[in-house]
């Protein structure tokens, strides 16, 4: 059954289970065409189970979800042919060149000889890998694997492009080609729906965000509707060793308490206004600041607030699979 084209991306109440974890508690999603939809979460948040139900690789236990004019559950193959995937844990086999898994891949889309040259060439010079086409990719870096697959899911020319947490673990030259790579797929007219656990990933990149915490999503919005939501801009100060009791009891005067990886942290009512007056009543208490840092409100913020806890945003750790139920079920 055929979406309207302005919901390239469409999930009503989807749910998946494995046994008895409830990995996706009944999602809704409306992506529109032609945005960067971002999808926040920490590892075990329901990402991943959730990209790959929309890409057809599992089925939902309940709901529904239409991508690219198609029900993923009723027409996989009609979804399959019209979608682009880069998943975290794509399998490119090592012993291959760059140039022979572009010509695998266009001959399972049906592209010709031609099609196939022009396009492969056009893409492998995109993400900067004409150079490296003909080696074989054991001897390619993270970034330039990553390229690679980029480039492969492009070849068909997709309307829709699901990319699951595709800068895990590259550094920050190689993000940042990425990034680019991905705004001008974008402007072309390329909808992209993007996993990501890097909260500035998201901010540059994604017109909308949706954060998913225990399955369920707890927030979306535009980056900037977000942050503003979230009001005070966060006021984190060190404490000296056995003065945080006490130190926690004076800031609860100035603001509520948020939650923070080190140090003590609040929301600034008063703003940048207020640290004058926060420091001196703290002085008054006999408390002693080693250090004071205020900031605007951020998407960490906005996850902080919604699900009293930081999400690891900055994490360099890999993207492992989501349960060992999880696990066994893909595998399975």
């Amino acid at each position: 059954m055929a979406n309207e084209p302005s919901s390239p991306i469409l999930a009503e109440g989807l749910v998946r289970r494995f046994g008895d974890l409830v990995a996706v508690d009944g999602v809704d999603l409306d992506v529109s065409a032609g945005e960067v939809f971002g999808f926040l979460g920490p590892n075990g948040a329901g990402k991943t189970t959730m990209v790959r139900m929309l890409c057809t690789l599992l089925s939902p236990t309940s709901g529904r979800a239409v991508v690219a004019g198609f029900d993923v559950a009723l027409a996989p193959g009609e979804v399959r042919r019209r979608i682009g995937v880069a998943l975290q844990d794509a399998a490119i086999d090592p012993l291959m060149t760059g140039w022979e898994l572009v010509r695998l891949q266009a001959s399972l889309h049906g592209l010709s000889k031609v099609e196939t040259a022009r396009r492969g060439g056009e893409l492998l010079e995109r993400v900067g890998l004409s150079a490296a086409g003909d080696r074989r990719v054991r001897t390619y870096s993270g970034g330039m694997r990553r390229r690679l697959d980029l480039a492969l899911s492009l070849i068909h020319e997709p309307s829709v492009l699901f990319l699951d947490e595709p800068t895990t673990g590259l550094d920050p030259t190689s993000r940042v080609a990425l990034w680019e790579e991905v705004r001008r797929l974008n402007d072309e007219g390329t909808t992209v729906f993007l996993t990501t656990q890097y909260l500035e990933e998201a901010d540059e990149l994604a017109d909308r965000v949706a954060i998913i915490d225990q399955g369920e999503i707890v927030r979306s919005g535009t980056p900037s509707e977000l942050k503003a939501a979230v009001g005070a801009p966060t006021l984190t100060l060190d404490l000296a060793e056995g003065h945080h009791e006490v130190g926690c009891e004076v800031l609860a005067r100035f603001g509520d308490t948020r939650p923070s990886p080190h140090g003590v942290a609040i929301g600034l009512e008063g703003g940048a206004g207020q640290i004058a007056s926060v420091i001196r009543a703290l002085d008054d208490a006999g408390v002693e600041v080693v250090h004071v840092a205020l900031d605007a409100p951020s998407l960490d913020d906005v996850f902080a607030e919604a699900t009293g806890r930081r999400l690891e945003g900055s994490s360099e750790s890999g993207g492992a699979a989501e349960s060992p139920d999880e696990l066994a079920a893909i595998d399975g």
